[in-house]
């Protein structure tokens, strides 16, 4: 992990989960690993426009923080599964609500930006 150049607020629980969950594709990656244990071939598949190379970067710091973990089967070729924490999982309704209002917020979003997508 890399050192950071300004502390970090350890009052503000606000700071703490976006050092920790908030990025372009770690939500996205939560949300599939909620729908079972699952391995990185298949997440490059179905988080539409994540590289290998991101995912790999992702998993790693979502395993640094205990949100996922990892089960390496001994098999050759080697066979890696992930799944969430306890505390991955208590994630999850707060995505949910933030994936919910998105959807919600779509129409507007397309309206104000002149973005159809």
């Amino acid at each position: 992990m890399y050192e950071r150049k300004i502390p970090l607020d350890f009052s503000c629980g606000i700071s703490i989960a976006m050092e920790v969950i908030f990025s372009k594709w770690k939500f996205c990656i939560l949300m599939e690993l909620d729908k079972g244990t699952t391995r990185p071939k298949d997440l490059v598949e179905t988080v539409t426009g994540i590289t290998k190379r991101v995912l790999h970067q992702q998993l790693k710091q979502l395993e640094f923080y205990k949100i996922i973990d990892r089960v390496t089967y001994p098999e050759i070729p080697p066979r890696v599964e992930y799944f969430l924490t306890e505390d991955g999982k208590r994630i999850l309704p707060i995505l949910d609500a933030i994936n919910k209002w998105g959807l919600d917020y779509a129409p507007k979003f397309k309206e104000i930006t002149g973005l159809d997508g």
